[in-house]
Formats: C-alpha cells, sequence, structure tokens
C-alpha cells in the first residue's frame, strides 16, 4: 500500500465527524459568549439594524460586524435558533477543512490531503467552536483560506489566487479584527523568506489584492464610522470621541495585548504552549514532535531552501506563539486560528514519517494515543453516567455502536500509520458525540435563562410582560423568547410593572427588594450554575445542590 488512509477509510471518518457535529447543532446556546453573541445577532435582525452593534443597552465597541452579520443573515433564511445560529460556523470550519486539505496537498501532496483536514475537524477545540460558537470559527476558517490562497498565488501567480487571499484575510479581519490578518502575513512572509520568492511582492497583481482588502473591509469600517466616529458624544468605556476606524485598526489588538481595558487574565508566557496540549487533543503530542523535527531539519541546514520542504507550518506557527505568548490578555480560544496550520504541519509529518519507515515512532506514538484517548474516554463516560441521569435507550445504542467500531479498528491489523489515523480520530467522535448528546445538554438544565424561557413557553407566559433586574444580564432569556428583555432597577419595580408581569431575577438580587411594598402571586425557582466554569463540586451528584445558585421567575402582585 502506497497511502496511509484508504478511500473508504477518510469517507467513513468524515460521515462519523459530521454526525457530531450536527448532533452539536442542537445544544442550548451557553452563556456568557454564546447567548450574547447569538442575541447581539438577533437584534440585528429583529431591528433590521445591520450598522449598529449593542451589547444590552450599550454600543459595542469590541469585536466587528462580520460574525454578527452572518448569524443575522441565517436568522433571516431559517428564523431565530439556536442551530441556525450555528450555521454560518458550521460552513466556514468546512471551508477551514477543505483549505487544510488543498494547502496539504499543495505542500506534501496527496498522501497528506485527507490527514490534514480529519486533523482539523478532530481537534478538541474545534469541536468546541462549534457548538460554543463566538467569532473563532468563521474567522479559523477564513484565515487558512487566505493562506491557501496566497501559498497558491506566490507557486502560481496567478491573479485570482492573490484577490481570494485578499477576500480571506479581510473576512478573517472583519470578524476579529487584526488577529487574522497578523496570522496569516507572518505565516506568508516566512513562506517567502525561506523560499526566496520576494520577488513575487513586486507585481501589480499584489497591487490589486490590496485593494480587494480595502473593498472588502470597507463595509465594517463604515458601519464603525456611522456608529462611533460620527457621535463624538457617545461615552465609550469611560471617554468620548471614539474613533471605531481608529479602534478597530489599532487600538483594539493592541489594549489585548497590554490588557488596557481588559482584566489582566494570565502573565505565564508558556500560557498557550500547555493550552495546545488540551486544545488540539488528539494531536498535540504529535504537533511537538513535528515542530521539533522541522526545526531541528531547518537549524541543521542553517535555514538554506531544501526542495520539498516548507517552514510556513512551523517558522511560522512559532513565531506568531511567541508574540502572542507576550498578551497580557490571554484566553485558550486565541489558538483556534492557527489550528489548521499545525494540522497542515502534522499531516506532513506523518507521511514523511510513512516514507523514510519510521514504523518505530509510529508505534510510540500509537502506544501513547492509546493510553491518552482510552482515559479521555473512560473519564467522558464516567462523568456522564455518575453525573449526571441515565441517557435514553436510543443514545446508549448509538454509544455501544461506536464503541463496537472503535473494538474492531483496534483489533485489526493493519498498517501502523493508517491506524493511528483512524484510531485517533475514531476516539474524538466517540468522546464528542457524548458529550453533544448527553453532557452539555444535562449541563444546559443548569443555566437558568433558557430554563426560565422555557417555563414562559410551556406556561404560556406572554414573553411581553416578562422583565429582568438591573445588575446581572441573561443572555440566552433574551435569545430564547426572541426579544430584548426589558431591565428595571428595584426602585423601578413598582412604576414600571403592572398587575400580571413577570420579572426574572437571582437570589442575591430577590433579598434586596423590600418584602412591605413589593409582592409576588407565583413564584417559579430555577437551578443556576456558571456552566462554563464546572467545578468538581457541581459534577458530583452528591455535593452539587450545594454550589447551585438560584434564579426566579415571579409574577409581579401591587400591594
Amino acid at each position: 500500500m502506497n497511502t496511509i488512509l484508504l478511500k473508504r477509510d477518510y469517507i467513513l471518518l468524515y460521515v462519523l465527524l459530521a454526525i457530531v457535529y450536527v448532533s452539536g447543532m442542537w445544544i442550548p446556546l451557553m452563556e456568557n459568549d454564546s447567548a450574547q453573541h447569538a442575541t447581539m445577532a438577533m437584534r440585528m435582525y429583529l431591528e433590521n439594524d445591520f450598522i449598529n452593534i449593542y451589547k444590552g443597552g450599550n454600543d459595542y465597541l469590541d469585536k466587528p460586524h462580520m460574525h454578527f452579520w452572518l448569524a443575522a443573515l441565517s436568522f433571516k433564511v431559517f428564523g431565530i435558533s439556536q442551530w441556525a445560529y450555528r450555521v454560518p460556523a458550521l460552513l466556514f470550519t468546512i471551508l477551514g477543512a477543505y483549505s487544510c486539505n488543498r494547502l496539504a496537498k499543495e505542500f506534501y501532496g496527496n498522501k497528506a490531503a485527507h490527514i490534514a483536514s480529519l486533523v482539523f475537524l478532530s481537534g478538541q477545540a474545534i469541536f468546541l467552536s462549534n457548538h460554543d460558537v463566538r467569532t473563532d470559527a468563521v474567522l479559523t476558517g477564513a484565515t487558512i483560506f487566505g493562506i491557501w490562497q496566497f501559498v497558491l498565488y506566490i507557486n502560481n501567480k496567478k491573479l485570482l489566487h492573490s484577490i481570494l487571499g485578499a477576500i480571506g484575510v479581510a473576512i478573517a479581519f472583519s470578524t476579529k479584527g487584526q488577529l487574522g490578518v497578523f496570522i496569516s502575513g507572518v505565516c506568508i512572509l516566512s513562506y517567502l523568506a525561506y523560499n526566496r520568492k520576494w520577488r513575487v511582492l513586486w507585481s501589480w497583481k499584489i497591487g490589486a489584492a490590496f485593494f480587494a482588502f480595502l473593498i472588502s473591509i470597507s463595509p465594517v469600517l463604515y458601519a464603525y464610522y456611522i456608529q462611533f466616529d460620527l457621535h463624538p458624544e457617545k461615552v465609550i468605556h469611560g471617554q468620548s470621541n471614539v474613533s471605531g476606524i481608529w479602534f478597530i485598526l489599532w487600538d483594539q489588538s493592541f489594549n489585548r495585548l497590554t490588557a488596557s481595558g481588559f482584566e489582566k487574565t494570565s502573565s505565564d508566557y508558556f500560557f498557550f504552549f500547555h493550552t495546545l496540549l488540551w486544545a488540539f487533543l488528539p494531536w498535540s503530542l504529535i504537533t511537538y514532535m513535528a515542530l521539533f523535527a522541522k526545526l531541528k531539519l531547518v537549524f541543521i541546514t542553517r535555514f538554506r531552501y531544501i526542495k520539498g520542504v516548507e517552514i510556513l507550518t512551523s517558522i511560522g506557527f512559532l513565531l506568531v506563539m511567541i508574540v502572542i505568548s507576550f498578551s497580557k490578555f490571554k484566553l485558550p480560544h486565541y489558538l483556534n486560528s492557527l489550528l489548521p496550520v499545525i494540522s497542515v504541519l502534522v499531516a506532513g509529518y506523518m507521511v514523511q514519517l510513512f516514507e523514510i519507515g519510521k514504523k518505530n515512532i509510529a508505534k510510540i506514538i500509537l502506544g501513547i494515543q492509546y493510553f491518552v484517548l482510552t482515559s479521555g474516554s473512560i473519564l467522558v463516560l464516567f462523568l456522564i453516567f455518575w453525573g449526571f441521569t441515565m441517557p435514553d435507550i436510543g443514545i446508549i445504542l448509538c454509544y455501544l455502536f461506536l464503541i463496537t467500531g472503535l473494538c474492531y479498528v483496534v483489533t485489526k491489523q493493519m498498517n501502523v500509520y493508517r491506524k493511528l489515523v483512524l484510531i485517533s480520530v475514531y476516539f474524538m467522535v466517540l468522546i464528542n458525540f457524548c458529550l453533544n448528546t448527553q453532557f452539555y445538554p444535562k449541563l444546559l438544565l443548569y443555566q437558568a435563562g433558557n430554563n426560565a424561557a422555557n417555563i414562559i413557553k410551556t406556561e404560556n407566559i406572554n414573553p411581553e410582560s416578562v422583565f429582568i433586574l438591573a445588575g446581572k444580564p441573561s443572555w440566552s432569556l433574551d435569545f430564547y423568547t426572541n426579544r430584548i428583555t426589558p431591565v428595571v432597577t428595584i426602585n423601578e419595580i413598582t412604576k414600571t410593572l403592572k398587575n400580571g408581569d413577570w420579572l426574572f431575577l437571582y437570589d442575591y438580587q430577590l433579598k434586596d427588594i423590600p418584602e412591605d411594598t413589593i409582592s409576588w402571586s407565583e413564584k417559579y425557582e430555577i437551578n443556576h450554575f456558571r456552566i462554563t466554569r464546572v467545578s468538581a463540586s457541581f459534577i458530583n451528584p452528591n455535593t452539587r445542590d450545594g454550589v447551585l445558585e438560584k434564579a426566579f421567575l415571579l409574577k409581579y402582585l401591587p400591594k
């Protein structure tokens, strides 16, 4: 066999991965960011205002518009729903996988193409970004698409590739600012430097690409100009005379690097390097092995160009990691847009092991994969069956089917390289199908906002009669009632609420309401926990009640 994967192998894995991704489309949205972004896009759609972005009652000056525009457009086509909100993320993930496939083929040939896309699609952070949807899925797909197209331009000098590359980078910019531009720029410059192809920059086609980039980002710049630059009286983060255009072109990125206006999250310069260990499971170990092997080769040859060698996925990746490691505001999902780059690196490394016959290394990696992924699967299944109620019989049968298939692959005699890919992807399918169909849905039973919305629906409460007490927003309540819930302070309750209106609030807020002047005719009590910060005491059913908050939906009765 002169290839690692058979056609039936990658078709099966793509089908299984598709099932997992689709199963995550119906998980309720998590607070804060995912439900918040969905609510902001919903407001665009409901008010038919695609220029202004609002977070609650305030102008929003942080992420640019593209993610919200795409979600609002999806709502226009499919209606307001959690799965409709996730459609753009899934489409850009598919684009990212295809771009990985083509870029790997460009660098390492057909053997690496499907491995790269399978590596990308089975990375843990990519699964997460498709159900806990923020800006990262769109950013990731657009960034690797732009990189792939610019590599094709450098190699083939065709105008179409330079234009498409510019559009890809522009979409990345319009989704999260300069991060996508920086990643694309560093990777492409490293590719140019190693291949000594600087002359391609001195072409009218690059000028055309720059013009295409400016045209593509102009809608975002225009929207910022209308919302902020034309209104110097607006006070944003305690300042007036704020320029939206200057913010997105400069301030946003450097404010995050210095944590200006943000709470400093980590001073650990190795934060992203060890975060990669879980974010890119099951490929993180192989990533570091591939990175070491590539760096060793480049330094031994003193950066002399060798045909068939590329450093975009190694030196380019490493340079970006070093720069963002100096940021004082770090979050794990900042890594996402680098994952397709190292997916190509991993695919190339595995093909090289295969071609030079390094079976011993592949066997060691396979043994480590067995240990890590078996441990992870046992942990996930334990959490599901111990921490929460038993799954439905249909779901249990699906788990048994996947486990049976996994046992078949484990016991079947085959090439060690083929088994390494099959086992790694199959384990991640099992783990994330279990998480999507049981763990996350059970977790969302403890998020008060969406459960309050369920009560409003099942009890035929008019959503227009619901208010929320100021102090703590509930984005999931807004999204699942399809409206921006009006906010009232304690002093405004008797002036704003009418007999029969409802108030949503949390237990610590209820204690501050004077019982002698305000009363309630009906009360619904709802369990609540910050589910994006799961703790051992919450997972443990014996200690869960002790860490739960309470939220309430109260029917107002004037005294």
